[in-house]
């Protein structure tokens, strides 16, 4: 049987959720239709140490939803291109969160598909189908897949329009690495993944630089 979760789950320590999540699946429920992600690869971001999070000097109107309870949603514009979306982990106050990097769509993949391909360059050629494995790889299709905006900033997981199942047991295989597409603390093997999985980034090295973060 799936395991029951209440807040408790992601009120510990980031790198104990981090592989405890995957392959769990996140769902959202709207009126057109579900939309739900397999989880594949996350990123582990931890605010009181840690220089490539968005809350690692202090509290802001845009990463407040950091600092709030566990088991909600922390959603970002960045790049001026793409929404990015987080899961908050560990107590009330401790700015912690996992980057969701990428998914399987397992429910609603036509929803996900349209909401995609909406994105794409027009092109007067007709173009080859999206790959399934494309819909959610990468944070930014992970955002439009699941049709997230800034609007969603806080959302509570627990709530009405969301929810998050983990598989019935632990996966026996988590790849830990570094981080993708960070230049800060880029090193730092925060960065969990299911092996053999076509929906997984391709990792590429940053190249540090002063003052940056995800």
């Amino acid at each position: 049987m799936p395991e029951q979760i209440g807040r408790e789950f992601f009120a510990r320590p980031i790198l104990e959720v981090a592989p405890r999540v995957l392959g769990g699946v996140l769902r959202r429920h709207e009126a057109d239709g579900d939309v739900a992600i397999r989880l594949t690869e996350v990123e582990a971001y931890d605010g009181t140490i840690d220089p490539a999070s968005h809350a690692y000097r202090g509290r802001t109107a845009r990463n407040a939803t950091m600092f709030g309870p566990p088991g909600h949603l922390y959603c970002y514009f960045i790049y001026g291109m793409h929404h990015s979306l987080n899961m908050v982990c560990g107590p009330e106050g401790v700015p912690t969160g996992l980057l969701i990097r990428a998914g399987e769509v397992v429910h609603g993949e036509a929803l996900a598909r349209q909401r995609r391909e909406r994105r794409r360059t027009v092109s007067s050629r007709t173009r080859a189908p999206m790959p399934h494995a494309a819909l959610a790889r990468g944070p930014g299709c992970v955002a439009q897949a699941l049709g997230v905006t800034l609007d969603n900033d806080g959302d509570d997981i627990f709530g009405p329009g969301w929810s998050f199942q983990p598989p019935a047991s632990a996966s026996e295989d988590v790849r830990q690495g570094p981080r993708v597409g960070v230049s800060r603390a880029a090193d730092v093997p925060w960065r969990f993944w299911l092996p053999g999985e076509p929906s997984v980034s391709a990792y590429r090295a940053a190249q540090p630089r002063a003052g940056a973060s995800r």
